[in-house]
């Protein structure tokens, strides 16, 4: 059991830049095995966490109905109401890595990982049963985990989500405004006051954490690259003002290694990523391609 694990990314991780980290040289790059497209329903994403790795917000996903799973199908055309999302498949050598990357402990990543096995359960599977008999509360799941293992984080928290085909991912959410399941344990977002999902604009313009505008700005294009590969992003760079001429300069001067940085971090070969993968105008950001193309 348990020899990969399978991983929505919803930010950073839907793309090559991001899997690997390329803004930092690496730092906490992954590799997957294996890669293909989702589409999310019951879901909304923006900038939430403060992120240890610098001064800015990461992504966060919260459900549109609290009482009910993300839950995603596999396909690149979002439907109404989805966004775009990546499956990607890890061995399990990686755990401990995605684990950091997470801000989440590697030690209890991997006694989560072992309590699964010895339930005879996949991972996503073994944390369904919990968030089920917690209602899908993300808050009470939460507790619920944290009193099996002992440990919770005020970073990212591993919560189920069901694939229609089957299988059940594990995805990482910010420990949450509301608690991260141990009232000992603050998150990060109750900290800094951070109540609500931002859009970029908002995050540059936010004073309750002090922001590094390059370093919020270099995040967000980990995040809305993935539209280079067809994810619809178009939720993230919807009705952009005036961050829109910024983003659009750093897509172009990324984009074209970007498919390299993508093949590389994901084990696809050229033939499989053209069957599964998109163009720009799926993603949702071919407005930024044309904004930075335009003359000044």
């Amino acid at each position: 059991m348990n020899e990969t694990l399978l991983v929505v990314g919803y930010g950073s991780l839907l793309s090559g830049h991001g899997l690997l980290t390329v803004r930092r040289n690496g730092k906490s790059r992954l590799v997957a095995l294996e890669a293909f497209p989702l589409a999310l329903r019951n879901a909304r994403r923006g900038l939430a966490k403060p992120t240890q790795h610098g001064r800015y917000l990461a992504m966060d996903l919260e459900p549109v109905d609290p009482h009910a799973p993300i839950a995603a199908r596999v396909g690149l055309e979002p439907g109404r109401g989805e966004i775009g999302a990546l499956g990607l498949i890890f061995e399990r050598k990686w755990a401990e890595r995605l684990a950091m990357r997470e801000e989440y402990s590697p030690a209890k990543f991997l006694e989560l990982i072992a309590m699964a096995d010895r339930a005879g359960l996949e991972l996503g599977d073994f944390l369904l049963r919990i968030a089920a008999g917690a209602d899908f509360d993300l808050l009470r799941y939460r507790t619920a985990l944290a009193r099996l293992l002992g440990y919770t984080s005020p970073g990212y928290i591993f919560h189920p989500l069901p694939l229609d085909d089957g299988r059940a991912a594990i995805v990482a959410i910010g420990s949450g405004f509301e608690g991260s399941g141990d009232p000992s344990v603050r998150s990060r977002r109750a900290v800094s006051g951070i109540d609500r999902l931002m859009s970029l604009e908002e995050a540059l313009k936010c004073r309750r954490i002090e922001i590094d505008p390059a370093g919020q700005l270099g995040y967000f294009l980990e995040c809305v690259l993935g539209g280079a590969h067809g994810i619809f992003v178009g939720d993230l760079v919807a009705e952009m003002n005036g961050a829109s001429e910024p983003l659009a300069r750093l897509i172009a001067q990324v984009y074209a290694d970007e498919q390299r940085h993508f093949l590389a971090a994901t084990a696809l070969s050229a033939e499989r990523y053209r069957q599964r993968f998109g163009t720009i105008a799926q993603g949702g950001i071919g407005h930024l391609l044309d904004v930075s193309a335009a003359p000044r």
